[in-house]
């Protein structure tokens, strides 16, 4: 017996099976709190990607590194195992040369600097380098100019010398601390609140954001506002995932991201105030630095990546130039 199908029938068959195959459903790891800038701008993306999708896009963002550490996230979207992450260059510097130099001190004159060279050509040219990883840079993020704070005064002169100091585990972060003269002292960053009460570190270095929402304020009474670094945050998704999605999707995607980064730019700064704001409030005593010295202590690390990375020496005198 022959079964008739109205034309009509199979269109809206095909068409259904057509919208359905461009639902997709993707992981987003980071590791702040729901209350930090950087989540309410991914939450920003998810609704941007799921509004300009039509429904097809949802992101589901996972906080304050439930799915891992930053270089454990890095190390899954790289297998494939997540699609999205947002990370910073210190984390990508085992796995991204330029990174080497994104983090050295005082590379930016100041946040206006920053993001004209991360948001413009220079910064597009280092994010297109991340395909070479199986990985796609969508744009360097607002960052924090990272400063040192602790249990006892800060640098205010020149140096940090007799100071045991906490760091990022970076290359780039342990040369900062070295070249001022500090002595290098591990500690998890989970564990950072034990090692200042117990005078295990005497300092930790990281954003006024970072110190007002963590932990560790308690025992916190010293802010010197030296901003050595402003290490940049990068969004990245893994090319497999980005090239399962149609045109149209890549290139919501791609807006969505945009948008939510000038979202978090304004956001940031607005923050950033506050959080400032909220230092005396707290006891803490912020220490106004003169940058110079530290500038100059720090130059032995420029030396030696012009010497020992020829081939990022002129990015790094392009950074240097930008207007």
């Amino acid at each position: 017996m022959k079964i008739k199908v109205s034309a009509g029938i199979i269109g809206a068959v095909l068409m259904l099976s057509a919208s359905q195959s461009w639902a997709v459903t993707l992981k987003l790891s980071h590791n702040q709190d729901k209350s930090h800038p950087v989540h309410k701008a991914m939450e920003f993306f998810a609704k941007k990607s799921k509004e300009y999708s039509n429904g097809d896009i949802t992101i589901l963002i996972y906080p304050m590194g439930t799915l891992g550490t930053q270089r454990e996230t890095m190390e899954l979207i790289r297998s494939g195992a997540i699609p999205l992450v947002k990370t910073n260059a210190a984390e990508m510097e085992a796995f991204e040369n330029w990174s080497t130099f994104l983090i050295l001190p005082y590379l930016f004159r100041d946040r206006d600097h920053y993001y004209q060279v991360m948001q413009g050509d220079i910064g597009r040219k280092i994010l297109d380098s991340t395909k070479s990883s199986n990985l796609l840079g969508f744009r360097f993020r607002a960052s924090a100019a990272r400063s040192f704070y602790g249990n006892k005064p800060g640098p205010r002169h020149n140096d940090l010398k007799g100071m045991k100091v906490r760091v990022q585990p970076s290359p780039g972060a342990v040369g900062v601390i070295v070249c001022m003269g500090g002595n290098l002292t591990p500690a998890n960053h989970p564990d950072l609140w034990t090692a200042l009460q117990q005078g295990v570190v005497d300092m930790a270095e990281n954003s006024v954001m970072a110190l007002t929402t963590m932990r560790h304020k308690r025992m916190v009474k010293s802010f010197s506002l030296d901003e050595h670094t402003m290490v940049p945050d990068v969004d990245l998704m893994s090319n497999a995932a980005f090239d399962k999605l149609s045109q149209e999707n890549q290139a919501v995607i791609l807006k969505a991201a945009k948008e939510s980064m000038s979202y978090m730019k304004d956001l940031w700064s607005e923050e950033e105030k506050q959080e400032l704001a909220k230092l005396d409030k707290m006891g803490v005593k912020v220490y106004q630095v003169d940058k110079a010295p530290f500038i100059e202590k720090v130059q032995p690390m420029y030396a030696y990546l012009t010497k020992n990375s020829p081939a990022l020496a002129p990015m790094l005198a392009d950074i240097q130039a930008a207007k």
